[in-house]
This record gives C-alpha cells, structure tokens and sequence, in this order.
C-alpha cells in the first residue's frame, strides 16, 4: 500500500473498519423522510450546524471519536448517504452534484438552518467542496479532512496506475453505491472546478502528513495534490496533521479544534 494515493488509502481503511466492526453513534436513528429512509445522527443546541460528509464507502460511525466531544454543546448533523448502512438507495446518479442537493434538501427536512460548518473527509471533502461552492451563502466555514482533489484521478493518480493488489481490491470490495460515486468522481471534480472559488469564507485544510514519505510517481502525484487543495483555496488555512489518512480515526482533536476555530470565527461575523 506504499504507492496508492489517499482515495485508495480510504476505501483499504474503510474496508477494515467494515470487517472488524467500528463505535457506533449512541444517538443514531433511522428516520423516513421524502419516502426513504435515512440512517442519521442529530443533536441540537443553540449553534450553527456542523455537517459531517463520509468518505468512499465510509459510514457516519468514522466519526464515533469526533462527536462525542462536539456534539455536547454544538448542533451537529452526521448520516450516511443513499446506499450505505441502513439508508436506501438513490435512483439518481451518484455524481456530487446529486449528492449535494440531495444532502441539502435532507438538512431543510431536518429543520438544520444555514449558514452551516461543513466538514467532509475524502471523497466527503470533494462533496462538500462542491456544496460550498453551489451554495456559498449556507455556509459559514468549510474544513477539508485528507479531501479527495478535484483532478485526484488524472495524470499519475489514474487507476490504471495503481497497483495490481489495490486494482483487485477496488474490483471485488468496491461496490453498489462506492462503485458508483467512483465511476463518477472524475465528474464531480469538474463540477467542482467549473464553479467560482470561495471568498469571504474561513477554510481549514487539513492535511495527513505520515503518508507523504514514500517515494515513487504515484506518491509524488498525491502528495502535489494534498499540497494544492490549499491552492485551490486562496487564504484557506492549512494543517499538516500527524496522522494516516484515517484522522477522524487516528488524530480526532485536529478535526475538533478546526471545528471550534470554524465557530468561533462564526461568531465574529
């Protein structure tokens, strides 16, 4: 696993994590909403929301060392997209496009008001890029947890270019919903770069270190990429996080104290 970039490091991790059984969220339910159920965890207080946007093939429980801290005294939104854990599938293509607005329409059903604190990690961080950039005026802050690049599977990132084992891995693991989001990852990054940047909005980019000693083209190619999302956020405030690309899992405060950073510069607005 030495040359694959941080999207495949994602899916291996959230293979694991299915397989050896993972903290469950303790306020998780499963609710009917537009006919179709959504398996989520909700807890309100009087802040502005902090939205939480899973990876490939990762569950909201990736976050079970996250909420329980922020979720004491800070509102907080966590679900599973459409085909993962108990929630149903989705007729709709699983482009970003569709899981945003799908996302958005959910938090209006759940009474969750903008301006929100986005927070995505992996692929959930181009998902919520995305959102930002859709709709700026709902958003008070974004951070970016190791987030999929909007061009992560171009050049030397292609999966063409990885190894045989991971290629094999994807092949038999990755599937139903996974499958689709990431037949149409390269679709949901031009959806990304085809809209403005943002502006006037603090963004937290925080970004796995451990990964990037390893020496090969592959590895070149996503440490660029983990070095330019920042770019791609002109004033976006970047934090090299002593961690793999599992941070929620392995380094959960980093994501805690961008969090209260996000609600605090919130609060001065």
């Amino acid at each position: 696993m030495n040359k694959q970039n941080s999207l495949l490091e994602a899916i291996a991790i959230a293979i694991v994590m299915l397989l050896s059984g993972c903290a469950s969220l303790p306020n998780s339910t499963l609710e009917k909403l537009n006919d179709r159920k959504v398996e989520l965890a909700v807890t309100q207080h009087s802040t502005p929301p902090v939205i939480f946007e899973n990876g490939l093939g990762g569950r909201m429980e990736w976050w079970s060392k996250v909420l329980p801290d922020i979720s004491r005294d800070t509102t907080t939104f966590a679900y599973n997209r459409p085909g993962y854990g108990n929630s149903d599938p989705a007729a709709t293509p699983r482009d970003g496009l569709h899981v945003v607005d799908e996302l958005r329409t959910l938090l209006r059903d759940k009474g969750m008001q903008p301006p929100y604190v986005l927070v995505g990690h992996s692929l959930g961080g181009l998902y919520m890029q995305l959102y930002a950039r859709r709709y700026p005026e709902d958003v008070s802050a974004l951070i970016l947890v190791d987030s999929t690049h909007p061009q992560q599977l171009d050049g030397e990132g292609a999966l063409q270019k990885q190894s045989f084992l991971l290629r094999g891995l994807l092949g038999v693991m990755v599937t139903g919903a996974a499958k689709d989001e990431l037949d149409l990852l390269p679709q949901t990054g031009k959806q990304v770069l085809n809209l403005p940047t943002l502006s006037g909005i603090p963004v937290f980019v925080l970004s796995a270190s451990k990964p990037l000693a390893e020496q090969s083209a592959v590895a070149d190619d996503a440490n660029a990429k983990r070095r330019d999302i920042a770019r791609l956020y002109p004033g976006a405030k970047q934090v090299w996080v002593d961690s793999g690309h599992a941070i929620p899992l392995e380094k959960p405060e980093a994501i805690v104290a961008a969090i209260r950073e996000a609600l605090r510069l919130s609060r001065q607005n």
